[in-house]
């Protein structure tokens, strides 16, 4: 198939260190492209792919410092998208909402996988008179607020298991990993390591958004005993903190769409220890690859509970349910079925 894959501007494809859509998009079209399909990616200048690349600006957005308006970026974008889409059999879409018009008068068969939360109550006139788009959530739960739109499908993401080491050992300190920001609850981590008496070391970003919240609420927290923050990881280096920790904490309030950390987590043989929240029960298996906790208290029992899990349990869980290849099979799948309910025929159809 002639796939198009229309990644946001924001982070660079992938991701230096964080960047969830934009780490996803990588890793599918890195697995389409070695599945033998014609792949071209739509994303910042210094992305960097086997795919062809169509770039936009020099650098992601969020790195570059001249950039005042993102809208403008991804507007320009989605006009060369139109231009060029006559030479795909499908557009898959990455970017939100902002497709949405486009999508509708395309002409191309095309879906667009929505990667944030749904739960806002401004979506739902969006969603009423757009309600013939096919649409792909990353977890079931995502979908709820939305029921009645035009899901095809359900794709949960998926790692390259070659670029997550198993950690068959961990060094007696407990993760947390992300960003720094209220709904990821950084200070329930904090207690929970306390009161557990297990160090606590945490990998995460601040956005702009969040500095008022890290300086008032969390940035006190860090310079307590057996706090560690080492700020925004590399790749490598996140993955090698993941496999040396006794467990992940999830400790989350707010509907997750996803969760990529879970996944990479369990890739590294790491159980997770994660509130009741948004994906959560999709992703971790209670009592075998972590705890699905609704308590501080049954997060800090949990803690020493993780010690009798067995990581190779996690990781072939990983292995079976969310490896990049399974996303990609995933997907193959859905485009044939869009294909199809556009009334074409795929390319393996036309010649057969």
């Amino acid at each position: 198939m002639r796939i198009a894959q229309v990644a946001p501007l924001y982070e660079r494809v992938p991701p230096v260190a964080y960047g969830g859509t934009e780490r996803v998009v990588s890793y599918l079209t890195e697995e389409l492209v070695r599945r033998g399909h014609d792949v071209t990616l739509f994303a910042s200048g210094d992305s960097v792919t086997s795919a062809q690349l169509v770039p936009f600006g020099r650098c992601a957005l969020r790195l570059d410092p001249e950039c005042r308006d993102t809208l403008s970026h991804h507007v320009a974008q989605l006009e060369e998208v139109a231009r060029l889409a006559h030479t795909f059999d499908i557009v898959h879409f990455h970017t939100g909402f902002l497709q949405f018009p486009l999508a509708r008068r395309l002409n191309v068969p095309n879906v667009s996988t929505l990667h944030g939360r749904l739960d806002v109550p401004d979506y739902r006139p969006l969603f009423a008179v757009c309600d013939d788009l096919p649409l792909v959530s990353i977890s079931r739960d995502q979908r709820r607020p939305l029921a009645g739109a035009h899901w095809v499908a359900t794709v949960h993401h998926g790692l390259p298991s070659d670029k997550v080491p198993f950690s068959p050992r961990h060094d007696g300190y407990l993760a947390f990993v992300g960003r720094i920001a209220p709904e990821k609850r950084p200070d329930r981590a904090i207690e929970i390591a306390r009161r557990a008496g297990i160090p606590l070391r945490i990998a995460a970003k601040v956005d702009a958004v969040d500095r008022a919240y890290f300086e008032s609420r969390i940035q006190p927290l860090l310079q307590l005993d057996g706090v560690e923050y080492l700020g925004e990881l590399p790749e490598p280096e996140k993955l090698q903190l993941l496999g040396g920790a006794l467990a992940l904490l999830f400790p989350i309030d707010w509907p997750e769409p996803f969760g990529m950390v879970v996944i990479e987590a369990l890739g590294c043989g790491t159980p997770v220890i994660a509130w009741r929240c948004g994906s959560v029960p999709e992703l971790v298996e209670h009592g075998r690859t972590g705890f699905i906790v609704e308590s501080l208290d049954d997060a800090v029992a949990a803690v020493h509970e993780a010690e009798c899990l067995d990581r190779a349990v996690c990781r072939r869980a990983f292995e079976r349910r969310f490896t990049a290849s399974r996303m990609a099979r995933d997907y193959e799948l859905v485009y044939r079925r869009v294909i199809n309910l556009a009334g074409r025929r795929t390319p393996e159809e036309a010649t057969a």
